[in-house]
């Protein structure tokens, strides 16, 4: 299968990787970007906590931007969204990783069952993002801090780039990471002339939030649990 790949570098190379492994041709065109925050990180982290939450691999990344200064906190509990998240935190050296099942929802569940009353939380995360995290840790009255650490920014292209990757024919499947790209997705057909048809016969989605943000009537699929495996199930 012709696969779109549109999550952000570097993860989108790892993604073609796999996708490549698995006998697909996988074509990368992120349609967001990442800006670092690295001093918003350290400033949080400077203030007292006893726990760190990190609910996407881009907040990961930023807290190995912090270089040796990040060797204090890695004895800190820190509670990923999922595996994924989990092992990239475990790969930089965080060495009490405490794993959610995939959700904003399902990770305040995490904290709420192990991180003991009265302790303070640091949640590094993104803008633009979804607040399901932080209103089910307010539900749960955790006492936590919010420190945006990076930036999610749209990718533009020049009108004429999707057109251009459809001289081979129509993609078997286009995979969506985010509701954001998602949007971006939409208005860089626009801009293009083009309809979702024209781009591919499937439009694969991480989780429901982004396949509301598609229109209706897509030939749409959503990974059973919001990873990178059950999104691949789906091709």
């Amino acid at each position: 299968m012709r696969v779109l790949v549109t999550r952000p570098r570097p993860a989108a190379e790892r993604t073609a990787a796999r996708l490549s492994a698995m006998g697909h041709e996988a074509v990368i065109l992120p349609l967001m970007q990442a800006q670092h925050l690295a001093g918003a990180a350290r400033a949080a982290l400077s203030e007292p906590h006893q726990a760190i939450a990190v609910s996407s691999g881009e907040a990961v990344r930023v807290l190995g931007a912090l270089g040796p200064a990040l060797e204090p906190h890695l004895a800190t509990p820190l509670f990923a969204v999922g595996e994924a998240t989990a092992r990239a935190a475990g790969d930089l050296g965080f060495t009490d990783v405490r794993i959610g099942p995939g959700t904003g929802e399902g990770l305040a569940e995490t904290v709420a069952a192990l991180l003991p009353p009265g302790e303070t939380l640091v949640y590094l995360a993104g803008s633009p993002r979804t607040d399901g995290f932080e209103r089910a840790l307010h539900q749960r009255r955790i006492e936590h801090r919010t420190a945006e650490c990076y930036r999610m920014a749209p990718v533009h292209y020049p009108a004429e780039t999707l057109p251009g990757l459809l001289r081979a024919g129509p993609f078997d499947a286009v995979m969506l990471y985010s509701r954001e790209s998602a949007r971006r997705l939409d208005a860089a057909l626009r801009e293009s002339g083009l309809e979702p048809a024209d781009l591919a016969s499937r439009f694969l989605c991480l989780s429901w939030p982004i396949r509301e943000t598609l229109p209706d009537g897509l030939p749409c699929g959503v990974a059973a649990v919001p990873d990178e495996e059950n999104l691949l199930r789906l091709l």
